[in-house]
């Protein structure tokens, strides 16, 4: 492990942003794909469980296999609604795959994410993002939103490299547009199999497992192991007091019970 950080790359969803299931929310953007695919039905819900989400779930299934994001147009022409018009869905496809990412809830910055993101950034560290999701729009409009966009040099997403984790290659893309050597960096994510093994896998400095305690029956392997363990993403200020400097006795966060 290098404790010469000078590079900390987040991963988005269960690390940087949680989901808000509100239901009212969930049924209106199931109700929007249906008409956006000239289904008529009278429970749009029902309809989404059972075509859209039990096709996404093959989907997901090729996607993980060959660590790879589908683009949106064939996301919807070839796996999900592959025997609908497909004019109309090829000119839906982008308002088809943003609605599909709403179905699954409101996404909001984890508690503290936001303070946590600038005080790192004024103590010197260059940031960036390197998510698996599907979508071109979602993540663009949610930077200008909270305006955190200033804060990130650079942005990968499988949807737009069309490369997932842990294949190494989204995490080089980062690398290459911030300029960095991967002994400097330090890659923050949820998920062990996917965050930790990818940035592993491409010799980053430092892993850190943020809601460590998800992973607690997980079979733990000298490919999966983060070098830190924390339970909140505020915890990240304790072990990053300035750029290029870590607190080593910071890394294993005491379990608070989360």
């Amino acid at each position: 492990m290098n404790t010469d950080i000078r590079y900390i790359f987040l991963d988005l969803g269960g690390t940087f942003r949680v989901i808000d299931e509100d239901p009212a929310y969930l049924a209106s953007a199931r109700a929007k794909i249906a008409g956006l695919c000239g289904v008529e039905t009278e429970n749009p819900s029902q309809w989404f469980e059972e075509v859209i989400n039990k096709r996404y779930d093959k989907y997901r299934e090729w996607a993980l296999k060959f660590m790879c994001e589908a683009p949106e147009e064939i996301l919807w022409t070839r796996w999900l609604a592959y025997d609908m018009d497909p004019a109309r869905i090829r000119e839906n496809a982008a308002e088809l795959t943003y609605q599909y990412r709403q179905t699954k809830g409101r996404r909001t910055v984890v508690k503290g994410g936001a303070e946590t993101v600038k005080e790192l950034f004024a103590r010197g560290y260059t940031l960036g993002i390197i998510s698996d999701l599907v979508g071109r729009r979602e993540v663009d409009e949610w930077l200008d939103a909270d305006g955190l966009r200033p804060y990130f040099k650079t942005v990968q997403q499988s949807s737009i490299t069309y490369i997932r984790k842990p294949g190494p290659a989204i995490y080089y893309y980062a690398l290459e547009e911030v300029g960095a050597q991967p002994e400097n960096c330090c890659y923050v994510g949820d998920n062990l199999n996917r965050d930790i093994v990818g940035a592993k896998a491409v010799a980053f400095g430092m892993t850190v497992a943020v809601q460590y305690n998800r992973n607690k029956a997980l079979k733990l392997t000298e490919e999966n192991m983060p070098d830190g363990k924390i339970y909140t993403f505020p915890q990240l200020l304790d072990i990053f007091p300035q750029r290029g400097k870590v607190d080593a006795g910071k890394l294993i966060a005491p379990d608070d019970g989360q």
